[in-house]
């Protein structure tokens, strides 16, 4: 029960920027810890809905999405947003693998990163502000459940792409199918509680999204990095609210 706490808490630590440096080092704590990534969304997507639907009772809806992204950014240190933007500017800029890698390092922000951030940012100002608001808390938390959920499936079956150690290299085919079937069904089981039958949608969107840019990587890298695991949470989070705002 102990390491189970530790495990959840490690997730915590390794996706938000909460206080809890103080946790006892453990080289497989963090692949052990990914089943729980569904959890630490559940949490973030409370955060934003609870934000979110108090800020509209006094601003207009586009600006209490800036506000409640702002605070997101703070809660997580922007680390999606980071490996977004990185995957951008290495895959725009770079024509073979070796290049790719080498830009993947490279800390600064280019001109794909930079467009890719205010892409990414801009579509979530409006789709959060134009989801419908009775069901807002339902698809929030949905989509902050199912973006964390990408890592397990990408880090199951994509091996690392570089040889040295690095936080993606401590996740690439180190998720275990117990860790997978585990994350997997506490997922299927929050979203499908929140959005009841209109949970297929989310979820098939979620999963073309890893499988696609999980056959991208490997076809370009031959695996991936941790700056791949963001990119795709991110794209799986706008996966989602695009499923809440989209008209049959």
């Amino acid at each position: 029960m102990i390491r189970i706490f530790r495990d959840v808490a490690t997730a915590f630590q390794f996706l938000t920027r909460l206080p809890l440096n103080r946790l006892p080092y453990d080289a497989d704590a963090l692949s052990r810890s990914a089943k729980f990534f569904p959890l630490v969304g559940l949490l973030t997507g409370i955060l934003a809905s609870v934000v979110y639907l108090w800020l509209i009772l006094h601003l207009p809806a586009a600006v209490a999405a800036i506000l409640t992204l702002a605070l997101l950014f703070l809660a997580t240190g922007g680390l999606h947003e980071d490996g977004l933007a990185d995957v951008a500017d290495a895959f725009g800029g770079g024509w073979n693998r070796e290049q790719v890698l080498v830009i993947l390092k490279d800390s600064r922000i280019g001109t794909f990163g930079t467009l890719a951030l205010l892409v990414s940012v801009g579509l979530r100002v409006v789709l959060l502000a134009n989801l419908p608001i009775g069901r807002f808390a339902a698809y929030v938390i949905s989509g902050h459940v199912l973006c964390r959920w990408t890592a397990l499936p990408l880090g199951y079956a994509l091996a690392s792409a570089r040889e040295s150690s690095g936080q993606g290299a401590r996740i690439a085919r180190q998720i275990s199918i117990g860790s997978l079937a585990i994350g997997s069904l506490l997922t299927v089981l929050i979203v499908a509680y929140l959005l009841r039958w209109s949970a297929w949608r989310p979820v098939a969107s979620t999963l073309v999204v890893t499988i696609a840019s999980g056959i991208y990587y490997w076809r370009r890298i031959g695996g991936v990095t941790g700056d791949c695991f963001g990119a795709t949470n991110q794209l799986a989070e706008i996966a989602v609210y695009l499923c809440g705002v989209w008209h049959p």
